[in-house]
């Protein structure tokens, strides 16, 4: 096995285009967010010895849910910019052990480094999501500045946030049915934010970190990618009107034409 056989793996191929995506929409700055993606066995197998364990850190929690699964993830202090240019040194390829509590390297992070610091809020997630939704692969973490900005100005209740961001584009409340999640700021890298962030998961795939930046999961990496993309358009275009009176808007009424239309459920209780 070599590292550019691995690095022909039609997932490690997608996901460095997927960082570079995202470091030039803006979302990921210096070393900001993080990416994990969910895989089998079958599909590591070919490109990587599973015995060869090259170094085993410690996840600072314990999710046995997670036994045995495998991850490719980004690298704590890497910038999205230059995943591209090295990928083995900027992400890992790790499985997590038979107690849920350590992570096994399989490859990468080649100067030593280690997983993004948000692994214990990524993983919680994925746990949860996984209980929802056997389909569920990837948990995505950046920083648009458009939903961030909106954190300052519009109220945190997940409920007017969420109508908010469907009253201003078309696709948004079938994109997004489950709404979205909100939390206060919370200080980040933290197990508490992971377990706030896992609690929201249960009833919706984005979860927005006031004054930071947002979670998505999804079943794959366009899946999250996309949800990011409609949300941050939401987003801007709320600030471009926000200020200015609102002579039109989507209904109530028109979505729920379009939850017949696309056959689509939205949160209970979040239109009237």
């Amino acid at each position: 096995m070599t590292d550019k056989t691995l690095l022909e793996a039609p997932y490690v191929v997608e996901m460095v285009r997927t960082c570079t995506n995202m470091y030039a929409h803006g979302w990921d700055e210096r070393n900001g967010g993080n990416i994990s993606l969910l895989l089998s066995e079958e599909e590591v197998a070919p490109y990587v010895d599973v015995n060869n364990v090259l170094r085993q850190l410690p996840i600072g929690f314990v999710e046995p849910s997670l036994a045995g699964k495998y991850f490719l993830v980004t690298g704590t202090g890497k910038y999205f910019k230059n995943v591209q240019y090295d990928p083995a040194a900027n992400l890992g390829l790790i499985r997590i052990t038979a107690d849920g509590a350590t992570a096994e390297l399989l490859w990468g992070f080649t100067d030593g480094g280690t997983f993004t610091s948000e692994l214990p809020a990524h993983l919680m997630s994925h746990a949860v999501r996984l209980s929802a939704d056997p389909n569920a692969r990837v948990v995505m973490h950046c920083h648009p500045a458009n939903i961030l900005a909106m954190t300052y100005v519009h109220s945190l209740d997940e409920r007017e946030f969420t109508r908010t961001l469907w009253q201003m584009c078309t696709e948004c409340v079938f994109v997004f049915p489950d709404g979205v999640g909100v939390l206060p700021w919370m200080c980040c890298g933290t197990t508490e934010i992971g377990q706030a962030t896992a609690e929201k998961m249960r009833e919706c795939r984005l979860v927005v970190w006031a004054q930071h930046g947002i979670y998505a999961a999804g079943s794959s990496l366009d899946d999250a990618f996309g949800l990011i993309e409609t949300v941050e358009k939401g987003a801007e275009i709320y600030l471009k009107v926000a200020h200015l009176p609102r002579l039109n808007t989507i209904t109530d009424a028109q979505m729920h034409e379009l939850e017949a239309r696309f056959g689509v459920k939205a949160r209970e209780g979040f239109l009237d």
